[in-house]
Order: C-alpha cells, then sequence, then structure tokens
C-alpha cells in the first residue's frame, strides 16, 4: 500500500466538491471528511469494488451526511431523500389509496424498480406484500453514516435493478460510546384558502378554517451504543429505533376537503352518494334494452320517497388519508472480529417491524347491476308509477346501484411488515497489495394486509331485494337503497366485509471478490493497475397468498380480485473491474486513469445478460478534474411481473369516447365499440377511474440501459469549488404496460386491431359501470425511453465575524424525459420535461436545493435552506382550469439551530416551509389530494426538535 504527494491532492479535490454537501447545516463537514480521508490509505466508494485512496470515482457521486439527514428533521428518511433535485417521489407516507405500506426511492423520475438500493454495500431485499422493491423503512435514519448517490447504471458492478443508479446507505458500524436521540414534531397550517371554501360554500361542504395547531406530531426515540472488545480485536455497535407518527385526514386541510374538477375548478365527487344514485335500463322479455335509460337519485316527498333527476354526488375527500399513521421498531447490530492479520469476520444483523394504516372514503355498491322485478315490494307505489311511466311495458328492470355506504364508515387496508436481514462474512489481506471478501446474506420481509369494512357484495343481492334472490329474513337486515334514509347503520353492519392477505419474499446472496493491484503498469505511470475478479449467486423468491373473498373479488370497493401470487428466479455471476493508470505529470494530465468493469449473469428464467462500465479520470492538476463514463445496465424481469395472476383492477384516467363532448369522433369512437345511440351518451366515472385486465408475463426479457456521464470538476481559487455532470440514460425494451387510455386513442385513430382487441365494452358501452366493461393491459417489453440532464453542484465558504458562513447549492436541469411506449406508432411518443399531465408527473426544467450555515466552532450553528421546484407547463387534451397554461415555480424555506446545552447534551430546533406555502393545486384527475403527494411540501409549516445525549 502506498500514499503520494499527488494521490493526497486527489484526495482533497475529491473531498471538497465531488461528494460535496447537498446542505451544509453542519460546520467544517468537508474539512472534517477531507482530514479523515487522508488518514485511510484504501476505502471502497460506490460504483467500484476497487478500494481507493480518494472518494472520488468517473460517475459522479453525490452525498448526504448524517448531521444533513438530522437537520432536515424528518423521521422518515425518504422524506429528505425526496427532497434532492435527483430523486422523484415515489411510494411514500403521504400515499394512501392502494397503498402498499412501504417507502421507496426513485432516481430521475425511472422507476423505484430500476433504483438499487444498498446497505454498506450491498443489497436491500424487496420490501412486501405488494412491492418489489426495496422498502428504506428498514433504514434507522439515526444510525446512517451517510448516503451515496451514484446517478448512473451501475449494473456492472451491482448487478440488476441499478438502471437509473444506486443509493448506498452507509452505516455507522464503529460507534463508540452511548447515543440516544429523542425527536418531536408535527405540522401546522391556516387554513384559509380562500379559492376552495368558495368552491365548498357553493357545494354545502363543510370544511376547517384558521389556525390548525400542530398535528400529524411524529414521536421518535434512538439509541445507539458501540465500542471495542477483545483488546481492540473487536468492535459491535447496537442499535435500537422506536417511531410513532399520528394520521391525518385530508378533511384537517381546506385544499384537500373536496376533489376539484379540473374542467371547471368546482369541487366535485363521485356518483357512488351518501343518497343513493340509480342507472336503469328497461327488460322487455329477458332481453334489455341498452337504448333506453333513466339516471335517477332518490328524495322524500311528504315521507313517501320516490324517483328523482336531481342526481347528487358525494365529496368523497374528507375520509381519506392525508398522512398515514405510522407505528415502526427497528433493532439491529454490526460485529467486526480480527482473528489474525489475514482474516476478519463480520456480521451485520437487522430487524423491522412496522405498521400503518390507509384509509380511504367509504366503501358502497359502486353501480352494481340487479334486476328487479316491475312490481317488487322493494319500489314505493310512486316508484312503480315513475319507472312504468318512462318504460312502458317493461317486466323488469336492470339497475346498476351507487350507493355510498356512509353509515358503515371507511375503508382501511391494515398493513404490517416485518423485515430481517443478515450478512456475514470474512474479509482481509491476503498480501500486502491483494483482499478477498466473501459474504453471504439473507434478507426476508413478511407482510400482511387485513382491508377492512369494505361492502362484502355477495350478500347485497339478497338485502337489496334482487329478484331470484333469496329473501332477506330472520337475523338478515335489508339494505334498503330505495327509502330515503332507509339503510340503518345495523343494515350497513352487515355488509362490512374484510379480506386477508399475506406476502413472503426472500433474497439471498453469496458474493465473493478478490481486489488488489497486479503488480502492471503502462509504461510512463508510476502506479500498478488495479482489479477485482468476483462471483455472486442471488436467489429471490416471493409468496402472496390471498383469502377467498380477494381471490373472488367479492368487497366491491376493491376494483376486482387480488389474486394469490408465487414465483421466483435465480442468477449466477461472475463479474470484474479494472483501474488503468494510462498516464502521468505531463503537460495537460497530472493523472488519468481508465475504469473498465464487466458482468455476466445468467438467469434462470430469461438466460444470459451482459452489463460493462467503461470510464476515464483525468486530473489535469490539483484543481481541475475531467470524467466520464458508459455504461451498459439491465434490470430484469420482478416476480411480479413475470408471474402475477391476470385480472380486474382500475386505471386512472379518462375515457375518450365518454361524456357529452367525447374527444374522440363518433367514427373513432365506433373503432373502440360505442354504437351510434351510444355516442354521447356514455356517463364519464366521476372519479376518474376504469376498469382494466392486468397482469404479469413469464415471456419477459430484461430491460436495458445505457448511460453517458460527462463532467468537470473545479476548484477556481479559495474556498469555492464545484462540479457540472451531463447525464443521458436510454432504455429499451422496458417492461410495462400499454396504458389503457393511449390504447383506446389508438384503437379510435388507427382502428389496428392489436389495439381494437384491447378495448371491452359492456353493453351500454361503459368501460366502468358494471365489470363486462375494460381494457386489456398486461405487461409487455414494449417501448423505450430517454432521459437526459444537467447536474450542478457548487460549494463556498468564508469567514464571517467570529465564524464561518458556507454556501451550497445543488441542482438538476431536466433536458429530456421522454416516452416511446410504441416505436414507430406516429403520435405515441412523449416527453415529460417540463411538463405535468395525466401520463406526467410534474418534472421541473430546474429544480434545486440551496443551503446556508453559519458556525462559530463553539455551541451552537444556524442554518437555512431554499428548496425550489421551477415551473411545469400542463399538457393535456383536457381543459384545466386549476393550472391553466402552467404552474409556476415554487419555493420552500427552512431555517434550523443547533445548541450544545452541555458538553454531552444538545438540542435541534427547525421550521422547514417557515412561510407556511401552500402545494399548487392540480384537481383530482392528476392527484387524488389535489395535489401531488410527497412532492411539494404537502401539509403545510413543519415544526421539528430533536435532544441528543451522548456518552
Amino acid at each position: 500500500m502506498f500514499t503520494n504527494n499527488k494521490l493526497s491532492k486527489a484526495v482533497r479535490l475529491a473531498v471538497a466538491f465531488g461528494a460535496a454537501s447537498t446542505a451544509v447545516f453542519t460546520g467544517a463537514v468537508v474539512a472534517q471528511e477531507a482530514e479523515e480521508a487522508k488518514e485511510v490509505e484504501r476505502i471502497e466508494v460506490t460504483g467500484s469494488r476497487i478500494k481507493r485512496t480518494d472518494i472520488e470515482t468517473a460517475s459522479p457521486i453525490q452525498i448526504t451526511s448524517a448531521e444533513e439527514i438530522k437537520a432536515a428533521g424528518y423521521t422518515r428518511i425518504e422524506d429528505m431523500l425526496n427532497s434532492l433535485p435527483q430523486i422523484e417521489a415515489s411510494s411514500t407516507a403521504f400515499t394512501a389509496n392502494g397503498t402498499s405500506g412501504t417507502a421507496t426511492l426513485d432516481l430521475r423520475g425511472i422507476g423505484a424498480n430500476r433504483t438499487l438500493v444498498l446497505v454498506n454495500g450491498r443489497r436491500l431485499q424487496p420490501g412486501g406484500l405488494y412491492s418489489s422493491s426495496a422498502d428504506v423503512n428498514q433504514i434507522p435514519a439515526a444510525l446512517v453514516e451517510r448516503v451515496e448517490i451514484l446517478t448512473g447504471g451501475g449494473s456492472a458492478t451491482y448487478g440488476a435493478d441499478a438502471v437509473a443508479g444506486v443509493v448506498n446507505f452507509v452505516m455507522k458500524d464503529d460507534f463508540e460510546g452511548v447515543e440516544l436521540n429523542a425527536g418531536y414534531s408535527g405540522y401546522q397550517h391556516k387554513n384559509d384558502n380562500s379559492f376552495i371554501q368558495s368552491k365548498m360554500d357553493a357545494a354545502g361542504y363543510d370544511y376547517e378554517t384558521g389556525n390548525s395547531g400542530l398535528d400529524g406530531k411524529s414521536k421518535s426515540l434512538d439509541l445507539t451504543v458501540g465500542g471495542a472488545f477483545d483488546g481492540g480485536k473487536g468492535h459491535a455497535t447496537a442499535y435500537a429505533s422506536w417511531r410513532q407518527v399520528d394520521e391525518m385526514l385530508q378533511k384537517e386541510r381546506d385544499y384537500a376537503s373536496c376533489a376539484l374538477a379540473a374542467g371547471t375548478g368546482n369541487c366535485g365527487g363521485s356518483f357512488t352518494n351518501a343518497i343513493p344514485n340509480f342507472d336503469i335500463y328497461p327488460i322487455f322479455n329477458g332481453e334489455t334494452d341498452f337504448n333506453q335509460n333513466a339516471f335517477w337519485t332518490i328524495e322524500d316527498n311528504g315521507g313517501t320517497t320516490q324517483f328523482s333527476e336531481d342526481v347528487g354526488v358525494y365529496n368523497f375527500a374528507p375520509v381519506n388519508h392525508f398522512m398515514r399513521p405510522d407505528d415502526r421498531f427497528t433493532l439491529g447490530s454490526f460485529v467486526r472480529y480480527e482473528l489474525n492479520e489475514h482474516a476478519n469476520v463480520y456480521t451485520e444483523v437487522s430487524y423491522m417491524n412496522n405498521r400503518t394504516i390507509g384509509q380511504i372514503a367509504e366503501s358502497g355498491l359502486f353501480f352494481e347491476p340487479f334486476v328487479f322485478d316491475a312490481d317488487a315490494a322493494v319500489f314505493s307505489d310512486a316508484q312503480r308509477d315513475q319507472l312504468a311511466a318512462a318504460f312502458p311495458g317493461a317486466d323488469q328492470y336492470s339497475i346498476s346501484i351507487a350507493k355510498r355506504n356512509v353509515e358503515g364508515g371507511g375503508r382501511t387496508a391494515n398493513l404490517e411488515h416485518n423485515s430481517f436481514r443478515i450478512v456475514t462474512g470474512m474479509d482481509g489481506m491476503i498480501n500486502d497489495t491483494w483482499s478477498y471478501d466473501v459474504s453471504y446474506q439473507y434478507g426476508s420481509a413478511s407482510s400482511s394486509d387485513a382491508y377492512k369494512n369494505d361492502f362484502y357484495i355477495n350478500y347485497a343481492g339478497t338485502r337489496v331485494g334482487a329478484a331470484g334472490e333469496e329473501e332477506c329474513v330472520g337475523d338478515c337486515i335489508p339494505y334498503k337503497v330505495f327509502e330515503f334514509g332507509g339503510v340503518t347503520p345495523e343494515a350497513a353492519a352487515q355488509m362490512a366485509g374484510a379480506a386477508i392477505a399475506t406476502g413472503f419474499t426472500t433474497q439471498k446472496v453469496f458474493n465473493a471478490f478478490v481486489t488488489g493491484e497486479t503488480g502492471w503498469t503502462v509504461p510512463g505511470h508510476s502506479l500498478p493497475v488495479a482489479a477485482v475478479i468476483g462471483v455472486e449467486k442471488r436467489d429471490v423468491f416471493f409468496d402472496r397468498t390471498v383469502d377467498t373473498i380477494y381471490a373472488e373479488g367479492a368487497l366491491s370497493g376493491q376494483g376486482g380480485p387480488t389474486l394469490d401470487l408465487q414465483g421466483g428466479y435465480k442468477v449466477e455471476e461472475v463479474f470484474g473491474e479494472l483501474s488503468v493508470p494510462l498516464v502521468e505529470d505531463v503537460a495537460v494530465a497530472e493523472n488519468i486513469t481508465l475504469e473498465l468493469g464487466g458482468r455476466y449473469s445468467d438467469y434462470s428464467t430469461s438466460g444470459g445478460e451482459n452489463a460493462f462500465k467503461t470510464a476515464i479520470d483525468w486530473s489535469v492538476n490539483s484543481e481541475w478534474k475531467l470524467r466520464a463514463s458508459y455504461n451498459k445496465a439491465v434490470r430484469a424481469p420482478n416476480v411480479a411481473e413475470l408471474f402475477a395472476s391476470q385480472g380486474l383492477g382500475l386505471w386512472s384516467g379518462s375515457d375518450p369516447c365518454a361524456g357529452d363532448d367525447p374527444s374522440l369522433s363518433q367514427a373513432e369512437c365506433a373503432n373502440t365499440g360505442v354504437t351510434a345511440a351510444q355516442y354521447g351518451n356514455i356517463t364519464p366515472s366521476a372519479a376518474s377511474q376504469y376498469n382494466q385486465i392486468a397482469g404479469g408475463n413469464p415471456e419477459l426479457t430484461p430491460e436495458v440501459g445505457k448511460t453517458l456521464t460527462v463532467g468537470i470538476v473545479g476548484n477556481p481559487f479559495e474556498n469555492f469549488n464545484f462540479s457540472i455532470d451531463y447525464w443521458n440514460i436510454e432504455l429499451s425494451d422496458v417492461i410495462s404496460a400499454l396504458d389503457p387510455e393511449e390504447t383506446i386513442t389508438q384503437c379510435g385513430k388507427t382502428g389496428i386491431a392489436a389495439y381494437c382487441s384491447l378495448v371491452n365494452r359492456a353493453p351500454s358501452g361503459s368501460l366502468w359501470l358494471s365489470d363486462d366493461g375494460f381494457v386489456t393491459a398486461t405487461n409487455q417489453n414494449l417501448g423505450n425511453e430517454h432521459y437526459r440532464g444537467i447536474d450542478l453542484s457548487m460549494n463556498y465558504s468564508m469567514d464571517v465575524g467570529p465564524g464561518t458562513l458556507s454556501t451550497s447549492l445543488l441542482g438538476s436541469y431536466n433536458m429530456k424525459k421522454f416516452f416511446d411506449p410504441l416505436p414507430g406508432v406516429d403520435g405515441t411518443s412523449y416527453d415529460c420535461s417540463g411538463l405535468i399531465s395525466t401520463k406526467c408527473f410534474p418534472q421541473p426544467e430546474w429544480r434545486h436545493t440551496m443551503s446556508f450555515n453559519y458556525t462559530t466552532g463553539g455551541d451552537w450553528t444556524a442554518g437555512a435552506k431554499w428548496r425550489y421546484f421551477g415551473a411545469v407547463e400542463f399538457d393535456g387534451t383536457s381543459r384545466n382550469v386549476l393550472i391553466g397554461d402552467e404552474i409556476e415555480g415554487v419555493s420552500f424555506f427552512d431555517v434550523v439551530g443547533s445548541y450544545a446545552l452541555t458538553e454531552n447534551v444538545s438540542v435541534q430546533l427547525g421550521v422547514n416551509n417557515v412561510f407556511d406555502r401552500e402545494p399548487p393545486l392540480v384537481g383530482s384527475t392528476l392527484a387524488n389530494t389535489n395535489t401531488i403527494a410527497g412532492y411539494w411540501d404537502l401539509l403545510g409549516r413543519y415544526v421539528h426538535m430533536n435532544v441528543t445525549a451522548r456518552f
């Protein structure tokens, strides 16, 4: 092993700005890391298994320190990371409808399943029942030393899934002493949005006003203990953490208290109303006449119930969770012991229990169709007369009932996850220049979902009095939908159904590699070629078991069956890397190093695949550095994509042939199965949800991603440094399902059978009023995607008064976010850069985080942060009066301060979103909560406090 002056310069340069902080809330973080780096001769950095003398690689790496995580005040690690410009919000605590209960990370918006999550350089297992991505709930924030984000392909080093990049959580496995952290936080907001309050006044809805007080409160407690043993041969770190988060409902914020209709800006709702609505068709001699129709509700007329055309909608928003309640407990340990000078054994053990509940609006009869005799006793005399007048001669009626079960309360998904992970291995020096590492890891996640208080549809026919059903007598309580106020809480309770699903996933990984210096040198360079060669074997298995109620789709609020899922795959791999020093001490290069890497993977499901990387690391001098890399990455289809049973579910969007003014012409809609009589008369879904048949495909092949990065790192003058990196990611053979709305549109415009065969309209023409209408959208290797942009990082510090003021800027300029789901088909591709739409998560062209920190090196520090989300234009086929042409840029400002009460005790106070900036409103078509969950600050001002005692 060696050091020399040139490499020491590289260390200073790399530490100073290649791994610049995203928010410099702690004084002298860069200087401290620089000093620590000088003391370490060889370290392993995310993106390579070759141990280096600096922490900068040819691929850009962004580092977030433990101090920054703590200063942000979040109890959930994903909330902190989602504030970085390179990460797009994925599954978060602000998701209730259809939540998996997990927390995932999504680099560049390319997909959480294309972002590889590591802990100490090793894979984190898939998260649970409904997600194949890693659940970062397993990560105890208080024990994170730093987070290293490699924003580029990493498959050559780590295997599949690192298409968008790698997020590596480096843990404090060498902790000394005892540390106890106690945290308390909550949200505060002034409900004074006059726009939406006027809309709710017009609709007659209730809402909160004035100061909310502190709500959505969170409490946390973290204990870390560590130290050496056996004369310093061994070291152990152990931790335990607890977190509790209170629920928040949408009704607690005025701007989310009703579902805003994008086209009008008014409060909308669901036709499945507390006072039932009915879609009625006559039946003559057993044949339903779909050309005759009445859409009615009921009203009370002097004690007698009659039908009415004054159809109402239900405001479902207030009941939904805005933020899910959460209880989490984690514990674990890191132990390392030196057997001799050539062998060290180590173990990592972690366990997590997480319980959360996702509540959404009440269930009910969602236009469930039943047949009623014309003289049925459930009708009042007035109703029979109205039906007879509207449909003369009909002997029966097909009536789709839309009744919100408000008497029974909201639906809740009660989710629990138990994750366990153990890593054991041995590493050490073979000789002075070569080392080895052999490890085996086992990770599992067991999870359960008890879905409660939904509407058990199998009882409905009897209780509503449909023709051919058993009579509701004895303990059976009729569900009197045709009687005004006829449904009682007791009747609702008998309709309450529950379904249970359990899941278990395992990931087993054997990894072994050797790394060191070969002794070969390129003529003219003093440093030898370094290499890695290794093997890896992974075994992934997933099993989801559901009860009969889930499997039959017997709960009306589920949108279709949830089916068993079982499957897995194995992969055997060989990988290698080379670091080849090429040039040193010439006019324009202090050092140039070529980095090469490759991996061959043999999948049990799809056969052989290869990945590779090529990179150049060019140190012009101690102040300037150039870098470039090219990667080929792969992502193998996960278990759900391969083996999920095909079944009925929901998709969000719009039917271009529904409504009184369809966006497609009559001839185009005819291609999708709409008759001339139905055109302009198909009722659109008020909830913007339609039926689809979705599921897996065992014939899928891996996706392929190719990533190019080119960057410059500079230190043009003292105390200032920057890095600029251009990145370009192209994906092919993308695994996805064809967007149902796009399928309908292409069928209408082209008439091509490949599209039209996927559109199956019910006899009424609807794609949502009954299970007979749906769009088929199963998984396929379909299209291409292309992402391109520039990342910028800058840091500057200067002396101000008795202390130092440090500033940093981390920004990302998005140039392209292009989707081509059907290559070669005109009009199907689109670019989401700078846009928001039903297809596009809001992707500003520019987004940044700018931080300021002041420290005296004494008892206190103070900091501020500016988080900016650039403007996005609206790109949609329908009008959105809430957005207009664009959403203007949004800024949020945070402040934080810390003070050392004693030598061992410190306190931190902070406020995020100081000015209580509300998120932009986009309406219910684009978001369930009227705004984008997990992206902009959702709940108002966030106040946090943390007390740390260390001994």
